[in-house]
């Protein structure tokens, strides 16, 4: 029987997810955080998270966590937790290479009666048919008789200071009856909120794919309203707020649908489901739908600009934010820069400004650098794509003033009155 007093976990990966799990657990029992990239190691050893998911207070806390980028430095720990990126290819197809990687590390240094948890987002079935084999050919023990598996989906919300790891229900799951009780019992050492035992790894898997393709599929709805109000010339936010008087509906908002979670879940879903046969209509749609928002903003801005008679080609357009969501470095699929090309396909001269986001980051991630500052008076058009809290506190005054006397203000995010914008989505 398992005693948790001799626990010692690994958490694999120390991103948005992983730093913040390995903090709350390192606050209680001995605890190494493990990440392939030293300079994530040496900023965290000095006490420095640049994700800012979590304070130099909160890492000051955790007196039993210490970090390495040397995965033998993990050989004396007995319970591995796996939070690696899942992200989408080219083709929008599920790129399960880090958590091959992943499993192919842990597989060397594994031994008998280790347990293995996954939080990364996947398809169900993918735990126990992608990497379970490689933890069994790598390290050559028997699954479920040598080393188990759980799986605990993530549930962190980037930026979000009010719902943390210890305060939303985490559901968990064991390969046996045996190990879901134990992994249940690890995860509860934590989390304030509770846990949700279920019924088996694939049912745990299932459960968190759908969560953010049931979000994606409600916001295209929306998008389409939007869409289809504009061109009736009726302001969606005065229909939606309208409607909103009823009990039971659902308050979602128009845009863009970036992001690490809710612009890829559905992808994994929707690979599964082609693979055992079944064309995902609804799904699919959806996320046609919610891709081409960048290109309808796009349009919607050059229209405006002919309307008042300002020169496209050679424009100047600034847009405020590129992070995928307000008060957050994370520029992650952020849908942002969909917008960017689309601009530069009218030969426009596009400014990116985003106090939040590092630039070495932006120009790795998508080869573009945001501006320190923008200058007063020199745009033909403004796109408040991100609402950070400098911006909403900027107020309209001050963001017009960054415009030429006759430019387009386009208000993605519903931060201003509906007279203050010359668009809103």
């Amino acid at each position: 029987m398992r005693n948790i007093e001799d626990i010692k976990i690994a958490v694999i990966g120390l991103g948005y997810v992983g730093l913040p799990l390995a903090v709350e657990f390192g606050k209680k029992v001995p605890v190494i955080g493990f990440d392939i990239n030293a300079n994530r190691i040496a900023d965290l050893q000095t006490g420095t998270d640049h994700t800012l998911e979590v304070s130099d207070e909160e890492l000051s806390q955790a007196t039993h966590l210490s970090y390495t980028s040397d995965i033998q430095a993990l050989k004396d720990c007995n319970f591995f937790i796996v939070t690696v990126p899942t992200p989408i290819d080219d083709f929008k197809q599920p790129d399960l290479t880090p958590l091959i990687k992943a499993s192919t590390a842990i597989g060397g240094i594994i031994k008998k009666d280790d347990i293995v948890v996954y939080e990364s987002t996947v398809y169900p079935g993918a735990t126990e048919e992608v990497c379970i084999p490689v933890l069994e050919d790598v390290s050559g023990l028997v699954f479920n008789q040598d080393f188990y598996a759980g799986y605990s989906p993530e549930r962190i919300n980037p930026g979000d200071k009010e719902h943390r790891v210890v305060n939303i229900l985490k559901v968990t799951a064991g390969s046996t009856p045996e190990i879901a009780d134990f992994v249940d019992d690890v995860y509860n050492l934590i989390i304030i909120a509770g846990t949700h035992k279920a019924a088996s790894i694939k049912v745990a898997e299932a459960a968190k794919v759908i969560e953010n393709t049931q979000r994606d599929v409600n916001i295209a709805l929306i998008n389409e309203l939007a869409v289809i109000f504009n061109k009736m010339d009726i302001d969606t936010e005065a229909v939606l707020t309208a409607a909103g008087t009823k009990w039971n509906f659902l308050p979602f908002r128009p845009g863009l649908v970036g992001g690490h979670c809710i612009g890829v879940d559905p992808y994994y879903l929707t690979h599964k489901a082609q693979a055992i046969g079944y064309n995902p209509e609804i799904i699919l749609a959806g996320r046609r739908l919610n891709d081409g928002m960048g290109e309808y903003v796009t349009t919607q801005l050059i229209k405006n600009m002919i309307k008042k008679r300002i020169q496209v080609e050679g424009a100047k357009v600034l847009i405020l934010g590129l992070s995928f969501k307000e008060n957050c470095p994370d520029v992650r699929n952020t849908k942002v820069i969909d917008i960017v090309h689309e601009l530069k396909e009218y030969n426009i001269e596009v400014d990116i400004y985003d106090p939040w986001v590092d630039k070495e980051e932006a120009q790795r991630e998508y080869g573009i650098t945001p501006i320190s500052e923008p200058q007063a008076g020199n745009y033909d058009g403004i796109i408040l794509a991100v609402a950070h809290s400098q911006f909403t506190d900027m107020g309209v005054s001050s963001i017009r003033e960054l415009g030429k006397e006759k430019h387009v203000l386009y208000d993605l995010k519903y931060v201003f009155a509906k007279d203050e914008a010359d668009i809103r989505l």
